[in-house]
């Protein structure tokens, strides 16, 4: 598909740039809201470009958190083209390999950019506090507030609700456990609970910018339970390899019959069915992952009847 092709696909989005490959879109009501946020803090400076300043550095840590995700993804073999900035945060698009591991890094690698963010932001406000005095108190203001922003966006999208990164997180850690579609329900129905909690909180606070997340998220978390659906007929239409009879060397399971299997350059493959070579660029692989347990194990040891010597 072409750039022009992909590009379609984010309504309302502009592409301001792009990086290592990423095309990053700005939709247009973000520029309301900054302007809004712009408002909002305007009387907390002396100088009324520093609250532009603030709103900018919010941009930039949210821009810097979903290239987290998206060099991430990349790193295990996913794809990755576009970010798009919006009023309720940043979305990377991502598409990571389908197994736990590789979707628990891509999805945790963006907090894990806030992370860093906080010594480096806490030793900004550090360092400078002690010539607040002798120069210009709107910088160290600014400081405090990108450290708070920072600590602030790691807090709430570490919150174990779906469809935040701590909600998928929990996804993918149940994953290893009791499966794909199994986890993704769990990790919905927790999301409703979380929905629940905001919505009485926005309500409390009389907040229409909380509520609308709240909604937003609602929405996420029967998506995510529509997927989960999904998920489960795949894996009603798994079939065993029985004339092969080649199974996992782990946990014994045959191997599901068809493109289960994503190879480096981003196409689909039969792993076990092609002899580990992926039929759209011929390349190799040696040993393959259990798409049950994760055990990697040689060809020849699939290959080799349970039981056997």
């Amino acid at each position: 598909m072409s750039d022009s092709q992909e590009h379609t696909r984010l309504p309302g989005g502009v592409k301001i740039f792009d990086a290592f490959g990423i095309d990053v879109f700005l939709h247009w009501t973000w520029l309301l809201v900054a302007y809004y946020l712009y408002q909002q803090h305007v009387p907390e400076y002396h100088n009324p470009m520093w609250a532009m300043a603030e709103v900018l550095a919010l941009f930039g840590i949210v821009l810097m958190h979903e290239f987290g995700h998206a060099l991430a993804c990349r790193s295990v073999g996913g794809k990755a083209l576009h970010i798009m900035l919006w009023p309720l945060g940043g979305v990377a698009y991502v598409q990571p390999p389908f197994r736990p591991g590789a979707m628990l890094w891509s999805i945790i690698a963006g907090p894990l950019v806030n992370v860093a963010l906080v010594p480096i932001t806490w030793l900004a406000v550090y360092l400078y506090e002690p010539r607040a005095a002798q120069y210009d108190g709107d910088v160290l203001y600014f400081l405090k507030m990108v450290f708070q922003i920072n600590l602030v966006l790691l807090i709430f999208n570490m919150l174990p609700i779906y469809p935040l990164d701590g909600g998928k997180v929990v996804w993918s850690l149940l994953w290893f456990f009791i499966g794909p579609s199994r986890s993704l329900t769990i990790a919905s129905y927790l999301g409703f609970v979380g929905v629940a909690a905001g919505l009485g909180f926005a309500v409390m606070q009389q907040s229409i910018w909380l509520g609308a997340i709240a909604v937003f998220a609602g929405m996420q978390c029967k998506r995510g339970l529509e997927d989960a659906k999904v998920m489960k007929y795949n894996e009603t239409l798994v079939r065993p390899r029985v004339p092969d009879m080649i199974s996992c060397p782990a946990c014994r399971r045959p191997p599901p019959v068809g493109p289960y299997w994503q190879c480096e350059c981003g196409q689909p493959f039969d792993m076990p069915g092609e002899n580990g070579r992926c039929p759209h660029c011929d390349r190799v692989y040696a040993f393959v992952v259990c798409p049950y347990c994760q055990h990697q194990a040689s060809l020849l040891d699939w290959r080799t009847r349970p039981g056997s010597a």
